[in-house]
This record gives C-alpha cells, structure tokens and sequence, in this order.
C-alpha cells in the first residue's frame, strides 16, 4: 500500500497528515497509518476479520474515535490491524471490516507504543482535491 500520510513534529507526541480521495479513502489510510506507526505492517498478514462501527458528531470526532477504537484492538486485545476497508461513512457514522492478526512476538515486531489519540489540533476536512486530516497521539 502507498503511504498516504507524513509525519507531522510535534513536541513530546507525534502526529500524522492522512490523505485520501474520498471520506472512506481517509478513514482507511488513517487506520492503516496508525498501525504502520505501531509495527511493521508487512509482517501483518490479515488473516481475521472484525466489523467496527463507530459513531461521532462531526467528522474530527468520528475520525478520533474510529482511530480509539482500532487502537483499542492493541492495546486492549494485542490485535494488529493490516488493512480496513469501509463499508458505509457518514459524518456520523463509520462502518469497516477489519483484516487483523493476533500478536505473535515472534513475528511482529513493535515500532512505537501509542497511549491515546488526542483532539488537540485535530482537523479533517474536504481541500480542493482531496481530503485531509490531522491527528496528533499521545506516546
């Protein structure tokens, strides 16, 4: 997959530009880059699959809690994500399926522990070509 996002300096956290074509395009690259952050993605294989629905009331706060949610998936389950494909989005509402592996130590190899995604400096907007979105985690 092309990275479609950059690292964004940030003292103490780190954040990410996310970009995409359409609000399921984001969406998906942002999950994607959350977890390309956490690990080597190409160890991941996929082999599971899990539906997630989020909802939120605009889309900055439906873009944190779908990347909470995901990253719930490590840290409360220590389940990789390798690729989410969105179902149906809204402003609102988010619906994927998640491809996903257990951890396995002897595979997958953790990058950066992300504790939190944050609303500070959040942003997701249509731009005149795409849309966009920033994201700063707590580390």
């Amino acid at each position: 997959m092309t990275k479609n996002y950059r690292l964004i300096n940030h003292t103490a956290d780190f954040g990410i530009h996310v970009f995409g074509k359409d609000p399921k395009d984001l969406f998906a690259n942002a999950a994607f880059a959350l977890f390309d952050m956490v690990t080597d993605i190409s160890a991941v294989k996929g082999e599971n699959k899990k539906k997630i629905s989020v909802t939120g009331s605009d889309w900055p706060d439906l873009m944190v809690n779908w990347l909470r949610e995901l990253l719930y998936l490590w840290t409360g389950n220590e389940i990789l994500l390798k690729l989410a494909k969105i179902q149906k989005i809204t402003a609102y509402e988010i619906t994927a399926i998640v491809f996903c592996d257990s951890y396995d130590p002897d595979r997958h190899v953790i990058k950066n522990e992300i504790k939190a995604v944050t609303y500070h400096q959040i942003q997701v907007a249509r731009s005149p070509r795409d849309w966009q979105a920033r994201i700063i985690f707590d580390v």
